[in-house]
């Protein structure tokens, strides 16, 4: 490989390590689109896809090899990521397409989702438009049959163009603000009960970073203290996800 080359190939893999830290930084933005997503009557999504990195050493090798590929069918317990690999690996014969897998967020290489044919997230892909022509970038966004937009404004959150509120609290939560209040004084077990994970509803509104419900909860009495099996409160669930405009109501 030629010095230039490898000057490309090394700015091409911060790149990608960049993309990395940022998928995960951002997987929150993910989650809470597809936790309103389960509540939806018509689904709104066209795909909700994570990437994560698979490895397997071969006998006599250094390094193992990796092979980054899509799981769908995601669920999200504010600490592990589990999905169905879609893809049938290229260079690994330790896993195959359909397998169930789980990893912590930061073991993600990027998500994905896509609304109304828009997408949200993508940095690895981002990466790669990034450096091709106009031209190439059209060929790849309609093989996809998706608008990805510009690569270097990669978008979170629906309709955040119009609409910078969609980054502090999803639309859906605050239409659902009165249906929310009168189901949980309605069904008030529900507000202080824990699941065989130890995992409350003020957990799981946490993780999904609703503020709109997290008050509610926490008015009608809701235990802010209380702690799941593997000893997490609702706190350090917004902490671990960057959920800034919820981190104060629990303190």
């Amino acid at each position: 490989m030629s010095q230039d080359n490898n000057i490309v190939f090394a700015e091409q893999n911060q790149k990608m390590k960049a993309a990395y830290r940022k998928a995960q930084d951002t997987f929150n933005y993910f989650w809470r689109e597809i936790y309103w997503e389960a509540k939806r009557v018509v689904p709104a999504h066209n795909l909700s896809l994570v990437k994560i990195p698979f490895q397997q050493m071969a006998e006599g090798d250094d390094q193992p090899t990796v092979e980054h590929m899509w799981i769908s069918e995601i669920a999200f317990d504010g600490e592990y990521i589990t999905g169905v690999l879609m893809n049938s690996p290229n260079l690994l014969t330790n896993v195959a397409e359909g397998d169930t897998v789980t990893r912590k967020v930061s073991e993600i290489s990027d998500w994905m989702l896509a609304i109304d044919r828009k997408t949200y997230g993508g940095y690895t892909i981002q990466v790669l438009r990034s450096d091709m022509t106009e031209e190439a970038r059209k060929q790849h966004d309609d093989a996809w049959g998706l608008d990805f937009g510009d690569p270097n404004n990669i978008l979170v959150a629906y309709q955040q163009e119009d609409n910078q509120e969609n980054l502090i609290e999803h639309p859906m939560s605050k239409v659902m603000e009165q249906p929310a209040r009168d189901y949980f004084e309605t069904n008030l077990d529900v507000v202080k009960a824990a699941d065989e994970n130890g995992v409350t509803r003020l957990h799981t509104e946490t993780i999904a970073g609703n503020k709109i419900a997290v008050e509610i909860l926490l008015e009608l009495g809701a235990d802010k203290n209380a702690k799941t099996n593997t000893g997490k409160t609702a706190l350090d669930y917004a902490t671990a996800l960057n959920w800034e405009h919820i981190i104060p109501v629990l303190k």
